[in-house]
């Protein structure tokens, strides 16, 4: 029995054997760990750092979806590539919460990368035990399909109607608990997040930031896993394609923050998504139930999703120059900016 046989084995509900678990999580688990010792030094990343790492993990998914391919078909690499491609476009509006939040705690730029890389781990424990709860979900019954669908179309209903929401750190409970409760230093202190100030135990604002980051992270992962099983039931590709999108966040960050303010309608974009795959989640819930209903293909859903966000990006450049054009360049006035949601505490 050759290796590929034995990581192909499948098991209940899953193409993965516990072998194929055991190294996707360890290589996931290895990866963050290089990420760390990268970081160990405060620094500002540079453009070309932050590409040839954006780099590395884009090239990290097309290969694991290579291997899908060739392991078990066509169906489960398009499920794979499909799931991808919705997790990092939600990603992206992930991003900009981020860059809110690291311009609401002043982080200076030598630290923003460690802030990112304790959020994305935040954000993969988070999506880790969403994805655990979502399969139990959809294990008692069909009901699950249209739960899922019914949230991310109210989502995508709150997104498309534009509210002005706003990063707000002092109406973080979070934050405000920290706050009451232990002495915050008035400065950084490097990547420390606790000292001890006049005998006493302090936290800095790195910390601060840091917990406001792992809330946002909450907010996201009620989105993106029904979104991701709405593609997909297995959830190892879940887990696969929420661990590629977010491995390779804080790269983009420091290639899209000067990006990410022109994308006037990604908002549009990401609410366009979330509310075709609640239909999809619904249409596929209801066909259980009546046959003659209709299923929307993965495949056909990957189209959909990459002409939504590669119109959205056309129209937000000419709306982006058009703007510069009529006010000399220089004019921000009635910027639609990508969705800013608050970030909610546990």
């Amino acid at each position: 029995m050759s290796p590929g046989t034995i990581l192909a084995a499948p098991d209940q509900g899953t193409i993965a054997s516990p072998a194929l678990w055991s190294i996707t999580v360890a290589a996931l688990i290895l990866l963050l760990a290089i990420d760390i010792v990268l970081t160990r030094r405060p620094h500002e990343v540079g453009m070309r750092e932050a590409l040839a790492w954006s780099v590395f993990y884009l090239v990290l998914p097309v290969g694991f979806g290579a291997y899908l391919w060739g392991v078990f078909g066509t169906g489960v690499a398009v499920e794979f590539f499909t799931g991808y491609v919705v997790e990092k476009s939600l990603s992206v509006d992930n991003l900009f919460v981020f860059m809110l939040l690291l311009s609401a705690f002043a982080v200076p730029h030598e630290l923003a990368q460690r802030v990112l890389l304790y959020g994305i781990v935040g954000a993969l424990v988070l999506r880790a035990v969403f994805i655990a709860l979502g399969a139990a979900a959809l294990q008692s019954g069909t009901w699950a399909f249209l739960l899922f669908g019914v949230v991310l179309i109210v989502t995508a209903a709150k997104v498309l109607k534009g509210d002005d929401q706003h990063v707000d750190i002092d109406s973080m409970r979070s934050v405000r608990l920290l706050r009451r409760f232990i002495p915050v230093t008035a400065d950084y202190r490097g990547f420390r997040l606790v000292v001890r100030e006049q005998g006493r135990l302090a936290i800095t604002p790195l910390a601060l930031a840091t917990v406001a980051v792992f809330a946002t992270d909450i907010v996201f992962a009620v989105d993106s896993v029904p979104a991701v099983y709405g593609v997909t039931e297995d959830p190892f590709l879940v887990f696969a394609t929420n661990a590629f999108a977010l491995l390779g966040l804080r790269a983009l960050y420091f290639v899209l923050r000067d990006v990410l303010t022109k994308l006037r309608h990604l908002n549009y974009g990401l609410g366009v998504i979330l509310a075709f795959i609640g239909v999809k989640l619904v249409l596929h819930w209801a066909h259980g139930l009546w046959a003659w209903v209709p299923q929307i293909p993965t495949l056909a859903s990957l189209g959909v999703i990459i002409a939504v966000l590669i119109t959205v990006t056309l129209t937000s450049l000419y709306a982006d120059r058009r703007t510069a054009s009529a006010a000399g360049g220089g004019d921000e006035a009635g910027r639609v900016r990508p969705l800013e949601r608050e970030p909610v505490d546990p």
